[in-house]
């Protein structure tokens, strides 16, 4: 198992949770009662983050962060698209099936924003799927989406060895030829902060195109029980957290 994996696991409420109730079981009678008081506290939020009424709470905040898609004239023409993952190894760059939501969200933003943008220039950043030996890139299923939505083809350029989204900020600053340093940066709402600290840190003046907005609002008692999509999207809340606190570090120093 991949040590991000496993860190994944722990981050996750569910698996927090389930690991702290544990400990909390087994060390009930040595505890203090503050102690043990706190932990039954932080076991409570565990539990709110795994309902969608929890989740929505914390996903609708960290998508705040991403900012509205403004960009002070004159906008820039180039726009970065990260890619989001696969389920699987594509087949070819024509295996449309393979993206998950996120990676088909971001191309169908990217393309509309490509509309609106003269002389529009896509660039989709992501490589091969995490560990498999698939030879197709995603950014390669992303571009193939772009074209067949309209996008000329002598307007999409990929790049497709990046497997973070570090790689993509550095790999995409490292084309030939070189992107022009103001762009339009698009990705996940959720995932835009991060992705701003390490397109900047590379070099890059980038204005925010968020989509894949995830938080929806609330529609009633069912929304106070755990779901799996509850569980995911605080989950990936809390991945971003911890990657921007990598990432500024890295950034720093």
């Amino acid at each position: 198992m991949r040590w991000t994996a496993l860190l994944d696991a722990f981050l996750s409420p569910l698996g927090f949770g389930l690991l702290l109730a544990l400990v909390l079981w087994l060390r009930r009678r040595r505890m203090s009662r503050g102690v043990l008081r706190f932990g039954i506290a932080v076991e409570i939020v565990c539990l709110v983050l795994t309902t969608p009424f929890g989740a929505n709470l914390l996903t609708s905040w960290q998508e705040s962060r991403a900012g509205t898609a403004v960009c002070a004239a004159p906008e820039p023409h180039v726009i970065v698209v990260l890619s989001g993952g696969m389920r699987r190894d594509a087949v070819d760059a024509g295996d449309f099936g393979v993206l998950n939501v996120a990676s088909l969200q971001r191309t169908l933003s990217a393309v509309q924003l490509a509309r609106r943008v003269p002389d529009a220039e896509l660039i989709f950043s992501g490589g091969a799927r995490i560990g498999s030996d698939g030879t197709v890139a995603q950014g390669s299923v992303m571009a193939d989406i772009a074209q067949q939505l309209g996008v000329p083809a002598s307007a999409i350029r990929s790049e497709n060895e990046s497997t973070t989204t570090w790689e993509n900020a550095t790999r995409v600053r490292a084309l030939e030829p070189a992107p022009p340093s103001r762009i339009w940066l698009v990705t996940s709402a959720l995932h835009m902060p991060r992705s701003l600290i390490a397109f900047r840190a590379a070099g890059f003046d980038a204005c925010a195109y968020p989509g894949d907005y995830r938080s929806a609002s609330f529609e009633g008692p069912v929304d106070l029980l755990p779901s799996a999509g509850a569980i995911a999207n605080s989950d990936a809340v809390l991945h971003e957290w911890v990657g921007e606190i990598v990432y500024r570090l890295r950034a720093a120093f």
